[in-house]
Order: structure tokens, then sequence, then C-alpha cells
């Protein structure tokens, strides 16, 4: 447990109390990627293909503008425990400008190269064409996403966990409503199919962006001026690039990675295809607890850090773990038991159906591993130490994994279970790493708040 003044007033933060709204948060986050697949499928098994495929570079883009959202999270985190709260704020404003820019960027990559990105994954024929349809749409306004990464990033920070959820779940409402108007064409609305399922997405972000600003000028206490948002400090930059960096590097290698994967995929059917993106969501929910309880324990973790408390945050870490693979094991025994009756709920296709099912089968061996990670992992990054879990991804996911997975799906023709094994095999030897970094108390010397408070030079 750990606790923090902010006006005056003492403000608790337990794991339990910061857990529990992350992870319905993220469960909505993810029900929104699953309500995309689980209406589309209605349409055919062609289109979930094209956005799932579309999505690898959605999720590629989200995780580029964590750069900015992470390492802000994380250098808000440890300046709040060290109790320096005007320096969070600017930290906060320059974080949300920040992250717009790089949004910005990414949309017009989007918009300009839609075809080339899509047709560089093999794709072709009605799978290519709806990836074109989603990814123009969705990945052009991805900006929105950046502005909700750096707000909800600052305001769950802040230990407000409860009301980021409250957010998503509206977003997913609207969500869900505008799926089922603009895919099937209700309410008078045109039926879009494809394109449907992208402006309800992109409704449900703009939508988001003004209630989590609104959101997060009644959380804080300390509130963001408009010249933090304007006024950019090279100290308080590199100090979010120096986390945000690594953290995502490490993220685009694992994403990179599963565009490999996905590649190798296409070499097998459409239905090993559909097979793969349908599991993947499935899987989704095996590891929910533990990402939850990975966050919270990083919010914590920061601020006892910043507090100068790593006492309280090491055996911390270890009693998260804990809790995180308990709930995963349970997960993975009810995902592994129906896994039949869920692949049935996307398609009624056999041969998708089996391929789908054979891979959950190996849940319990991908998500356990998947668990020490996930907990370790965010609580180095919050500790500061986040060079450690990059280099750990560029050795066992590019170095090992993929090379492995290429032997076990062409020379050793085990197909889609290749591609699920090669991926258990490298989230086992990067846990294991993490687990002995983290028992080593290496990343006690990374913290980024110093002792001494002095007026940081500002850029003109």
């Amino acid at each position: 447990m750990s606790a923090t003044a902010v006006g005056g007033q003492e403000k608790k933060l337990s794991l339990f109390h910061l857990t529990w709204p992350i992870f319905l948060e993220l469960f909505l986050f993810m029900l929104m990627g699953l309500t995309d697949t689980f209406m589309l499928s209605s349409l055919s098994d062609d289109a979930v293909s094209g956005v799932g495929a579309a999505n690898q570079y959605i999720h590629i883009a989200i995780l580029v503008l964590e750069v900015v959202g992470n390492g802000a999270a994380i250098v808000v985190s440890q300046y709040l425990g060290s109790k320096r709260y005007i320096e969070a704020a600017k930290i906060s404003g320059l974080a949300v400008s920040l992250n717009l820019l790089v949004g910005l960027g990414l949309s017009g990559m989007f918009m300009l190269f839609t075809n080339r990105l899509m047709t560089a994954m093999n794709l072709q024929g009605e799978v290519l064409a709806h990836a074109e349809a989603y990814l123009s749409i969705v990945g052009g306004a991805i900006f929105l996403q950046a502005i909700i990464n750096s707000l909800a990033a600052v305001i769950r920070v802040h230990g407000f966990t409860k009301q980021t959820m409250f957010v998503s779940l509206g977003m997913n409402i609207i969500h869900v409503i505008g799926n089922y108007a603009l895919i099937f064409g209700k309410f008078g609305l045109p039926e879009l199919g494809v394109q449907g399922a992208a402006i309800s997405s992109v409704g449900s972000r703009v939508i988001a962006v003004f209630v989590f600003f609104w959101l997060l000028y009644k959380v804080m206490e300390y509130k963001i001026e408009f010249r933090y948002y304007i006024t950019w400090t090279r100290s308080y930059i590199a100090k979010i690039l120096n986390i945000g960096l690594p953290s995502a590097f490490e993220q685009i290698l694992y994403q990179g990675c599963q565009l490999v994967f996905l590649y190798y995929v296409t070499h097998l059917g459409t239905e090993a295809l559909a097979a793969r993106q349908y599991a993947v969501n499935i899987s989704m929910f095996s590891y929910l607890f533990a990402l939850a309880i990975g966050l919270g324990t990083s919010i914590i973790t920061g601020r006892l850090v910043g507090a100068g408390n790593k006492e309280e945050a090491y055996t911390g870490l270890w009693k998260s773990l804990k809790w995180a693979f308990l709930f995963t094991i349970i997960m993975v025994a009810v995902v592994m038991t129906f896994r039949y009756p869920l692949m049935r709920l996307f398609t009624d296709n056999e041969a998708i159906i089996k391929l789908g099912a054979s891979v959950l089968l190996l849940a319990f061996l991908l998500e356990t591993g998947r668990t020490f990670n996930i907990v370790i992992i965010n609580s180095l990054r919050a500790s500061g130490d986040a060079k450690f879990p990059v280099l750990m991804a560029a050795l066992s996911m590019v170095m090992m994994s993929l090379p492995l997975g290429y032997f076990l799906v062409f020379v050793m023709d085990l197909g889609l279970v290749g591609v699920w094994l090669a991926i258990a095999a490298d989230e086992w030897t990067r846990g294991i790493f993490m687990a002995l970094r983290w028992k080593s108390r290496a990343w006690e010397r990374h913290a980024l708040v110093d002792d001494d408070v002095q007026p940081t030079p500002e850029i003109a």
C-alpha cells in the first residue's frame, strides 16, 4: 500500500482499489475489439481477417503513442511520490501536446500509404479490400487515440482508475450501438459493413477525448495551466523519452514479431488466418487479470520508488505476481474447457473451429509465461529500469522466437500450433530473466527524481 498527499489530503493507494477499475477498463477495451470481430463475423470470415490484419498496424501505432503516454505516467508517478506536484502537472501538459504531434504524423502516414502497408502483408482479394477500408479510416484518425492515451495515463497514475473505467464503459456502449447501426444499416443509417465498424470506432474516440479532458480538470487539484501544453522543458522531455522509448520499442518489437508470425499464417490459408484472429481475441481474456494487476502494481511501484521506499516496492511485486498467476491459471482453465463453444461464437466453419481450439489448448503453456512478463516488466519500467526488457526482447523474440516459429511452422509442419509454441517459448524465456532482474535489485539504481530541486531550462 502507498499513500500520497495531494492538496494537503492523504490519498491511499491499494492494489485492489487500483486494480479492479483497471481490470474493468481493460475488459471493456478488449470488448471493443471483440465486438468488431463478433459483428463482422456475421458478414464473412474475410471481413474478420482483413480487420484483424489492419489492426496489427493500429496496435503498433498505439504502441508508438505509448512512448509519451507510458513515459509520462512513470515520470509523473515518481514526482507524485516525491511530492513535487506542480512539476507533475507540467509534465502532464507536455505529454498531451507531444503525443498529439506524434499522432498527427501517424495519421498522415496511414492515409498516404494504406495500400502499400496492407499489400506488404501478402493480403489479396476481399481480405485486402476490407483491410484497406478499415485502416484508412481508423488509422487516419489515430491522433484521437494519441490524446486519449496521454489523458488516461495521467488520470490513472493520480489514482483515479475508477473514473477512466467509466469513460471506457461509455465509449464501448457508443461503439456497440454505432457498430450495430452502421455495419448492418439500422436506425435509417446506410449499411456500410467494415467501413461502418471503422466509423463507429472513430466516433466513440471523438466523444472520449472530450470526456477525458473534462475529467482531467475535475480530478487534479494542481491543474494543468494552458502554458504547460506549449512550454516544452528539455529535462522533462528527456525523462519521458528515457522511459517511453525503451518501453515502446520493446512493445514494437513484440508487435513486429506478431506481424512476422501473421505473415507465416497467411501462407497457411484463409482458414488459418481467421482461426488465428478468433483465438487471439479469446486469449486476451486469459491474461486480463494479470495485465490489470501489473498496471496497478506499476502505479504503486512508481510512487514508492519516488518516495525512496524501495524495500516495500520489492516485496510488493512478488505479492502481486502470486495473485496474477492465480487468476491467470483460473482463466486459462476456463478457456481450455470451453474452447470449442467459444470458437463457435464466431464461426460455424468446422475447420476454423478445430484450428482455433487446437491453439487454445496451449493457453496454459503460453499465458503462464506471459504473466511473469506483464507484471514484472511493468514494475521495472515504473522503477526507471526500462532498458533491460528491451535487450531481452531483442534476444528472445527476434533472435530465438522468430527462427523457432519458422522451423516449427514450415519445417516441422505444425502450422498454427507452431506459431503458438514459438510465442510460448519466448514468453517463458523472458519471464525467467525478468524475475531474476527484479530479484537482483539492479532496478534500484534507476530512479528518475533527483534529490535537489532546480529550475529546469525551457525551450523557447
